[in-house]
């Protein structure tokens, strides 16, 4: 085997791959500033593309449609590796009471994360039936994975006795919702401190009803 060729083929593979990553963060970056000065319905691929400095097909090959872009924002407001890791070291823990605490310590992460694209969010939801079904989607993922976390707190027999799974899992759901940080976060200036903290307290009484 020549070693060079196969140096030279390694180094485009590499460069290749790096441009492409340029390509797709520059897409990202663009139709994030797009969506903010215009509003998700005012913008198209197109307009993205000439900001970007791509072609329209580049992007429609990368995300398929304008609600891929803004799918890929969404779910990489929050790193992926550092949610997972955030849900494994709450399905470890044993305490019911801290349980609910990683429950709002993952909410508060997870919004703060997205904050700068929230006005986007909000935006696209009132005016975009794509959005709003994206965000269903997104809702009902969310609302799954909360299943696993309120099945470990019955099974320790925290659970109050006048609730359901089904009805702790509603509002577990609710409670943790992106509206709830909005409100109190974003509108009426708490700190994310004061969120997480209120939010743990308000989990433990709702669901657990005891300080352990």
């Amino acid at each position: 085997m020549n070693i060079s060729r196969h140096k030279r083929r390694t180094y485009r593979s590499e460069t290749r791959k790096a441009q492409a990553t340029q390509t797709r963060g520059r897409i990202l970056a663009a139709a994030q500033s797009l969506f903010h000065s215009k509003g998700f319905e005012g913008v198209t691929i197109e307009q993205i593309a000439q900001t970007a400095d791509v072609s329209a097909p580049t992007i429609y090959g990368l995300f398929q449609s304008k609600r891929g872009v803004l799918r890929i924002l969404m779910d990489e407001a929050f790193p992926a590796d550092q949610f997972e890791a955030l849900v494994k070291e709450a399905m470890q823990e044993t305490s019911p009471k801290r349980h609910l605490a990683l429950s709002a310590k993952i909410a508060r992460r997870m919004y703060d994360a997205e904050r700068t694209q929230m006005e986007i969010f909000q935006g696209a939801a009132i005016l975009s039936p794509e959005f709003k079904e994206l965000e269903k989607e997104r809702e009902l993922r969310r609302y799954k994975r909360q299943e696993e976390s309120l099945k470990m707190i019955e099974k320790a027999g925290a659970l109050l006795k006048e609730l359901s799974l089904s009805k702790a899992r509603d509002i577990l759901w609710a409670f943790t919702g992106r509206d709830m940080y909005r409100m109190f976060v974003v509108e009426q200036g708490w700190t994310s401190d004061e969120y997480e903290a209120w939010l743990a307290q308000l989990l433990v009484k709702m669901l657990i009803g005891t300080e352990e």
